[in-house]
């Protein structure tokens, strides 16, 4: 093996660089909802906290916690109960099963000749999350916050995976969508890191990262380069 691919989850693995509040505000304006991003967004957050929360959480694959995300959201935005909860649910699966499945030539490309795994902050059902989607079959560690018990950026995620058993750990890199929870603290801990993030916008600070991609599809070309 030539060595260990980390990936986020949300905003990377499953869209390229969209994280999910801009995902679920894109289908609760195509159901009908009139509120702006920025104030969509603070609701977003509140459910966010409640599904951390939420009774069951760790039992919980994709598609349910979708659900589940779509009712405690929709329950807090003044709209909320005039709008389909299945139908922005649909939307947002559907797009990112689409996302999703066209990654899944990349990282079977990919395990071919690294070691994969995920770091995401998450709710203790990442794994579940995986193995619905069709993923957990190419990812030997998957680091899931709710399970590890520590957030990112604190490097200890991370390091839960770099010191997986049995994984070739050098060189590492760390794929993600998110500056400061990603790319930032990966590396401080010496690894490469490749930056999801489409648009023109400049990275925080010069010399991270070690690669920018537009797309998740450019990763491999990137490592071989």
């Amino acid at each position: 093996m030539r060595g260990l691919v980390l990936f986020d989850f949300g905003g990377t693995l499953d869209a390229d660089g969209a994280r999910w509040s801009i995902r679920f505000h894109a289908a609760y304006r195509a159901a009908g909802g009139k509120q702006s991003f920025a104030a969509f967004e603070k609701v977003f957050r509140e459910s966010d906290r409640a599904l951390g929360r939420f009774s069951g959480i760790e039992k919980l694959g994709f598609r349910a916690m979708i659900d589940a995300q779509a009712a405690l959201l929709l329950a807090r935005l003044p709209d909320g109960v005039a709008l389909s909860q299945q139908n922005i649910a649909d939307q947002f699966h559907s797009s990112t099963c689409a996302v999703v499945r066209r990654n899944e030539t990349l990282l079977e490309r990919l395990q071919q000749s690294y070691h994969l795994g995920v770091v995401s902050n998450f709710t203790g059902n990442l794994e579940l999350c995986l193995q619905e989607l069709g993923l957990m079959k190419y990812f030997s560690v998957v680091a899931d916050s709710g399970r590890v018990g520590v957030t990112k950026p604190d490097a200890r995620l991370f390091q839960h995976a770099l010191t997986w058993p049995g994984l070739v750990a050098t060189p590492a890199w760390m794929v993600g969508d998110n500056f400061e929870s990603d790319i930032r603290p990966a590396a401080a801990l010496g690894m490469s890191t490749a930056w999801l993030a489409p648009g023109n916008d400049k990275p925080p600070e010069a010399g991270i990262p070690t690669v920018r991609l537009q797309t998740l599809s450019e990763l491999a070309a990137a490592l071989d380069s």
